[in-house]
């Protein structure tokens, strides 16, 4: 009889083993859920490992009726949940390695031999049926060398049998339960700065209300429905925490150009009291009740307040080589040892810090930064057994919880499959997590321009998907716009068409990038990222390749733009100490100040290469200053970072001051006056943090980031561990 073959239907690659017959993914016997079309994506790259399996391809073999732009979107769907369920990356991939504009390859080593089976042997048979060699009638007696092989065998078979029962009885790990998320609230509008009670059996947070107008402090028991209010003051209440003794709550209220008051209430209800006030929150009390640790000063540090007394004592000093340079966010550890902190470096730059304490709360030695490099975390806690933080980090689109050791080490992504994750809580007891998820649509709109035959459309949905859509660009020649958007799995550049057809992913840098910007010669994008730790300048093709990092230092560099004649970048920095307007040679080189009284983070050169018009991040209104240094000047009193536009007649803005919805308006060079362009409805909400207006080349068209979904509820993680 011939071998049988071996079975290609299995195929094993790390701990991973996709059964291609079955449709079954499985990670060491167990099986992990896909959804169809991205198993049938992995089924594509497994059978052609190494081997670059080109858009086009998945297209005709999975895609054969749809559009490009349906394919494309679900081609990205696909590969991003095929690398959740692979626990894989796109910027650090061990399976699955994305090519930019070209499509992906497999790159893990695989098994094909997985369910082979052995051929079956047999004594050869005459023609004429009879076997050789017939047995004989009677019993046999074996030799000692036929007997000494059965009785090792034995004895192996037995010591096996033996290690088996002490390995499941006393060895082998204990199952763990699997995740378990739910949702906590559905409330309407914002549900957010989530605290476990000491018992883990009640959740304070911050809600504004059914009429989503004030926030105030709530409390929620994990098996009820509805809360209970603590607060009603007119000012917004932020960020509760629980006393030790879980008789009373901490929270922040107010937040009004960085001042906060801290007051507390007790969990039932009754009078508030005032404890102190603060530069930043949330606080936290240390494990004997006596104290809490606060945000003060400028720049912020973390002080130990004393609840009986009012005293306080200063725990750390942050560097002050720039002015937003700051410590806050204050978490003591379960047992009240060490104090974990945020320190904040500007922009993109935040750290988690860890301080000895002594018994007497006094740091035994400097502070320790913990995490690897600077990113920006919205939250972090201590695990119940004081082991590990976990915190949440800013990378839109994919899950954003992390772990890391208390005493230091690599962090881990953990497996809570939801994006946008901001504050979180860890309980005490009882091995649950609660977390407070974002609800973002971000898409880019289109109205008519001022040279549009009709300036009267409506706006309409022009770049859109499921995931994060904006700072849209149009090249100087207007056959391109740039886009950054999140629905490759990490934020990235992209391109299309000036009818918003034919994306292409452009980038593929990650984690956290923005801001593109034409070159004159519509032949580069120059854009920033923290991709080094620091915020960075960095230039890419229009075609795409490896991106080229113009800046680096300590300093934190941001929004770049180019000057008219290609030689420079202009870009927003702290390397002078403070927020200001540099430039840098765009072929790379020392970078030259622009500005220096009145600071600056967003700066376009104008059309005839003589000034240069810049907005601040804190302060409304567009400012200039020749090219060349000088007097810097107001130019108008409204607008500001990310929210204008800069043509030869003059400067488009989004007025985002009243309450009756946002207008666009424009400002005449020529005739010094301001004019209405176009009111917005009151719902409409223009996108303030990111680059949201441009205006295309011809006038014919304007594009704007909108924010189309926000709101925020809170989930429940049980079996947390």
């Amino acid at each position: 009889m011939p071998p049988s073959p071996a079975s290609e239907n299995v195929i094993r690659f790390g701990l991973f083993e996709a059964d291609l017959a079955a449709r079954e993914l499985r990670k060491r016997g167990r099986k992990i859920p896909l959804q169809d079309q991205p198993f049938r994506v992995l089924t594509l790259l497994v059978q052609r490992p190494g081997e670059l399996i080109s858009r086009e391809e998945f297209q005709k073999s999975l895609w054969p009726g749809d559009t490009f732009v349906e394919f494309d979107e679900g081609l990205n769907k696909a590969v991003q949940k095929l690398r959740h369920a692979l626990d894989d990356s796109s910027d650090n991939p061990r399976f699955i390695e994305t090519l930019p504009r070209k499509g992906y390859r497999f790159i893990a080593p695989v098994d094909r031999t997985a369910g082979e089976v052995d051929a079956v042997k047999v004594q050869p048979m005459p023609a004429d049926g009879i076997p050789t060699n017939p047995p004989l009638a009677g019993p046999v007696k074996r030799r000692n060398t036929e007997v000494l092989p059965w009785t090792l065998f034995g004895v192996a078979a037995i010591a096996l049998v033996v290690l088996a029962i002490v390995y499941f009885r006393d060895l082998r790990p204990s199952s763990r339960p699997a995740l378990r998320t739910i949702p906590l609230t559905s409330y309407p509008g914002d549900q957010c700065d989530p605290a476990f009670s000491p018992d883990g059996k009640q959740v304070a947070f911050a809600w504004n209300g059914e009429k989503e107008d004030n926030f105030d402090i709530y409390v929620k028991l994990l098996d009820a429905d509805t809360p209970l209010r603590l607060t009603s003051n007119p000012a917004p209440d932020h960020y509760p925490i629980w006393s030790p003794d879980g008789r009373y709550i901490t929270f922040c209220r107010g937040g009004f150009a960085d001042h906060f008051e801290i007051w507390m209430v007790p969990a039932l209800g009754g009078a508030e009291r005032k404890l102190a006030e603060s530069v930043g929150c949330p606080c936290d009390w240390s494990a004997d009740g006596k104290y809490l640790a606060l945000a003060d000063k400028n720049p912020s540090s973390i002080f130990l307040l004393s609840v009986e007394t009012g005293e306080t004592r200063k725990l750390t000093s942050p560097p002050t080589q720039t002015r937003d340079t700051g410590d806050w966010g204050p978490r003591f550890s379960p047992d009240g040892k060490t104090l974990a902190f945020m320190r904040y470096f500007s922009f993109f730059s935040d750290d988690i810090y860890v301080l000895p304490l002594s018994s007497d709360g006094r740091p035994q030695s400097e502070p320790g930064r913990l995490t690897p490099n600077k990113q920006i975390i919205w939250s972090f806690d201590w695990t119940a057994d004081g082991r590990t933080i976990v915190y949440s980090s800013y990378q839109p689109g994919i899950a954003n919880l992390l772990a890391i050791p208390a005493s230091g080490g690599a962090p881990e992504r953990l497996a809570v499959a939801d994006a946008n994750i901001r504050n979180l809580s860890i309980a005490r007891s009882g091995r649950r997590l609660v977390y407070q998820r974002d609800l973002f649509d971000h898409n880019i709109w289109r109205i008519p321009g001022p040279n549009a035959a009709d300036k009267t459309s409506a706006p309409s949905r022009f770049i859109a998907s499921t995931q994060w859509d904006g700072e849209p660009q149009f090249s100087p020649d207007g056959t391109k716009i740039a886009f950054t958007s999140s629905r490759s799995g990490n934020n990235e550049i992209w391109t299309c068409d000036a009818e918003g057809r034919n994306p292409i992913q452009l980038s593929s840098f990650g984690p956290d990038l923005g801001s593109p910007r034409w070159s004159s010669d519509s032949r580069w994008i120059v854009f920033d990222s923290n991709k080094g730790g620091n915020g960075d300048i960095y230039v890419i093709s229009r075609d795409g390749g490896q991106p080229r990092r113009l800046t680096d230092g300590p300093s934190d560099n941001w929004r770049p733009s180019w000057s008219r004649d290609g030689r420079w970048v202009y870009f927003g920095s702290t390397r002078s100490g403070d927020r200001q307007i540099w430039k840098i040679p765009a072929q790379g080189g020392a970078p030259v100040q622009v500005t220096r009284t009145n600071g600056g983070d967003e700066a376009l050169e104008s059309f005839d290469g003589k000034f240069v018009y810049y907005g601040k991040t804190n302060s409304p209104g567009i400012w200039k200053v020749p090219v060349g240094g000088g007097e810097e000047t107001r130019v108008i009193d409204r607008g500001g970072q990310g929210i204008w536009s800069l043509t030869s007649r003059g400067i488009y803005y989004f007025d985002v001051s009243k309450s009756a919805g946002p207008t666009l308006k424009f400002y005449d060079f020529a005739k010094g006056e301001m004019t209405t362009f176009r009111k917005f409805l009151k719902d409409t909400r223009v996108d303030t943090n990111a680059i949201a207006l441009t205006v295309s080349p011809d006038g014919r068209w304007i594009l704007y980031t909108q924010l189309d979904q926000a709101g925020s509820n809170l989930m429940l993680v049980e079996n947390f561990h």
